[in-house]
Formats: structure tokens, C-alpha cells, sequence
């Protein structure tokens, strides 16, 4: 039986040979005398560790690309023989897994022992305990910095100088231990240059949503924007031309009024416009993104692709304040904010990109997205006027995934919106 054509834009097939390169490189690590660091997509320090000439690993990536491959039930499986419980955090159980199965990564290569587990953003109380459990496996220094949550929806000053003194006193010494390297400030801040011309490319692509109709889906197409900037890349002369290109690519679709480019071929009509706020399901992917595509429905912001960086609210790392410009990047990830702070965010989101509706996508082993959401959903609905959904799903475990439920409640949502374009009109 003859597989089915898989659909891809051009740069979605450039980010993933991307990605399997960086893979590629992790396995020669310790012959080319690199260095290896572990840490996490939120706060990551990406143009630091390159400073240093690190390669970064991000545990959640390996989670997410393995349940992309169909992997990570096995993963999750063995990790709950080694006495992990089936409510703990699937990202976690995944990496676990597949570290106790040999840390093959999810393209097939090996991936080295770290050199240095570095956490970055302490807000996820689940990725310090992932971190105790890799400190138990892994005889090596471990960093942490700790990043205070904006609990009351701003940066302080105090908050601020509170991060760059754990920069300059605790993780840059830690990273010149392990490279026998000193600091290039010179060199960072070329690095955070280079970030920032990325960003604004970025943002470009996010924003051109906003045009009718979408030349992108902001949730499901996004998750491969954002691969590059958010991981291993951002920094890098390879991810400023991924991201001019991809800028290119979506402001040629714009021209000539094309929708995005799906899985199942490009999307000829847009029906509906979405909000989505949390993390798509990965082991059902493409089949999650199909029941989309099946009603004309177009997600135009989503703040999962936010996780790593809000850069369309404005933020760019900046060469000429490079400690305050890591120490604000830390402070303010996405699930860094508080709930008015993100619902904020939510229903300008609404309103700027003209959705027709909302959908939180509830993660049932993720409490640092999902704790709140229904109080999120109803305020939004109340501010904006435009009817929510909800579904549940999970991460990577697909014991978590039943599609009928989750595409039963999408067609009744989907049948709700057209009526009330119908009476609109």
C-alpha cells in the first residue's frame, strides 16, 4: 500500500534538513571537541552557549520529534517500569525512556552525555525535577539560573539585576569551567545581532495572519517556523537566511492571495480564522491538523509558538545590552506571565487578527499551560464576544489522543462559527 503524499513547503523541508545537520553534529560532539549542553526551550541562552562553541540539546525537542515519529509510547512505557507514574509530565517520561533505551535521538544518531545541564527558566516546576532526575544519571556540573515570575505582569528592576547576577557570577564562570574558554563579550554580542535580524523576520511571518487570506497557520505550520529560532539556531548566520527566505516564501504566497501550505495540500478557502492557545498533540500531528484542513479553518495566532520568545510583543535581543537583554528574554517567556497577563495577550490576538473563534487545545500532563485555561476561555469570550472550544489531549503519550472525541467536538464548534456567519450575513 502506497503511503500518502505528504505536502510541504519549502521551508518546512529546509528547517528539518536543519535539525537533522544539528543531530548529526551532537553524535561527533566529543571527537570535534565540542561541548554539550542540556537545557530547555523557555529562557534558553542559545547565543551564550554558542559563545562558548556549545552544542545544545533540548530534552523537549528530542520528547516532541520522538512522538512526531511514533516513538515515544515505547519511551513513556519504559519509563513507567523505572517507576514513573502515568501523571508525571509525557515530555519527561519520553527523554527518560529513551536515555534508559541508549539515547538513540529521535533521527537515529546517538546523543552524547552533557558536559553541562544548564536551566535556564525555572517557571515549569517540572523541569527541575527533570533536571534532578538527568543530575542523577549524569556525572556532570549543573548550572541553574533562577528566573522570578512575573507574578504581578511586569519586569522589575530588582527582578532584572536579580538574573544578570546569576549570569555573571554563577553561569558564565560555570560555562568557563567546562570549556576552559574565557568570556567574549565581543563575540555574544555579534551573536545577539544576528538574533535580533532573525526576529524581525519573524514577526513578519507571524504577522502577515493578519491579511485575508492567511498565507500561514500560525499553530501548526508555526511549530516549523519557530524550530530554529527557538532550539539550536538562533544566533546563527544559517537561521538569519532561513528566516529571510521563509519571509520571502510567505510574502510571495501574500501576492498572489494563497493560503498556507498543509500537510494535505495548500488550503483553497479559508472558512474560519482561530486563536489557539497551548501545545499541539504530536503523535497525532498530522491527523489533528487534517480535521483542521477538512473545515477550512486557519489558525492565525497561537501562543504556543510564544513559548520560546514573544518577539511580536515587541522584544529583540539587543547587542548593545546583552545581560539585560538575556535577563529579559528569561523573564519573559510565555508561561512566564500570569493569567491576566496571557489572557491579555489572547484577546488582542482575537481582535488584531479578526478570528472568528478561540480554541485552547488542553494539555493533561502540562500544568504550566493548562492551569487556568478555562478561566482564560471564558474571560476572552466575554471581552471579544466570539465563542471558545475546548478539547483535550496530550503531549506524547497517545494513550491521550481519542480522535473521535477531539473531531466530534471540533465539527459541533466548526457548525456553531458557520451559523453565525450565516446570521451575520
Amino acid at each position: 500500500m502506497t503511503a500518502p503524499s505528504v505536502h510541504k513547503e519549502p521551508s518546512m523541508a529546509r528547517q528539518k534538513e536543519m535539525i537533522s545537520q544539528h543531530f548529526k553534529k551532537l553524535t561527533t560532539a566529543h571527537e570535534s571537541g565540542k561541548k554539550v549542553v542540556y537545557t530547555f526551550v523557555p529562557g534558553n541562552l542559545t547565543e551564550l552557549m554558542l559563545s562558548f562553541d556549545c552544542l545544545p540539546v533540548h530534552p523537549e525537542i528530542n520528547a516532541l520529534q520522538s512522538g512526531m515519529r511514533k516513538k515515544s509510547a515505547g519511551y513513556i512505557a519504559e519509563a513507567e517500569r523505572h517507576g514513573h507514574s502515568e501523571d508525571v509530565c509525557t515530555y519527561v517520561k519520553c527523554d527518560i525512556g529513551m536515555l534508559k533505551k541508549g539515547n538513540i535521538g529521535p533521527t537515529g544518531e546517538h546523543i552524547p552525555p552533557p558536559d553541562l545541564l544548564l536551566l535556564s527558566y525555572t517557571g515549569c516546576f517540572t523541569f527541575m525535577k527533570w533536571f534532578e532526575l538527568l543530575r542523577e544519571e549524569y556525572d556532570c556540573p549543573v548550572a541553574m539560573l533562577h528566573v522570578p515570575y512575573q507574578g504581578d505582569g511586569e519586569i522589575t528592576d530588582d527582578m532584572r539585576e536579580y538574573v544578570i547576577r546569576q549570569l555573571r557570577e554563577d553561569v558564565i564562570p560555570k560555562f568557563e569551567e567546562v570549556t576552559g574558554q574565557a568570556f567574549d563579550i565581543d563575540r555574544l554580542k555579534d551573536l545577539l545581532a544576528s538574533s535580533a535580524r532573525a526576529e524581525d523576520d519573524l514577526v513578519t511571518v507571524l504577522e502577515s495572519a493578519k491579511h485575508r487570506p492567511s498565507p500561514i497557520d500560525a499553530y501548526f505550520g508555526g511549530v516549523y517556523y519557530i524550530g530554529p529560532i527557538f532550539t539550536a539556531f538562533r544566533g546563527t548566520r544559517e537561521a538569519e537566511a532561513y528566516y529571510r527566505e521563509l519571509r520571502e516564501e510567505v510574502q510571495e504566497r501574500m501576492r498572489v492571495g494563497a493560503g498556507p501550505i498543509t500537510p494535505e495540500g495548500p488550503l483553497e478557502k479559508e472558512r474560519f480564522r482561530l486563536v489557539v492557545e497551548g501545545p499541539p498533540n504530536w503523535t497525532h500531528f498530522r491527523e489533528f491538523w487534517r480535521m483542521f484542513h477538512e473545515e477550512g479553518a486557519v489558525v492565525v495566532a497561537s501562543t504556543y509558538t510564544k513559548v520560546g520568545g514573544v518577539y511580536d510583543r515587541g522584544f529583540r535581543h539587543d547587542p548593545d545590552r546583552p545581560f539585560e537583554t538575556l535577563a529579559e528574554y528569561c523573564l519573559g517567556c510565555y508561561t512566564n506571565l500570569n493569567l491576566p497577563t496571557r489572557t491579555d495577550m489572547i484577546s488582542k490576538y482575537v481582535e488584531d487578527y479578526s478570528a472568528d473563534g478561540f480554541l485552547i487545545n488542553s494539555i493533561k500532563s502540562c500544568n504550566s499551560f493548562s492551569a487556568g485555561q478555562l478561566l482564560i476561555l471564558r474571560e476572552v469570550e466575554e471581552r471579544t464576544g466570539i465563542p471558545g472550544a475546548f478539547v483535550e489531549t496530550d503531549l506524547v503519550d497517545p494513550r491521550y489522543f481519542s480522535a473521535s472525541n477531539v473531531k466530534n467536538r471540533l465539527e459541533s464548534y466548526f457548525q456553531m462559527l458557520a451559523q453565525k456567519q450565516v446570521q451575520a450575513s
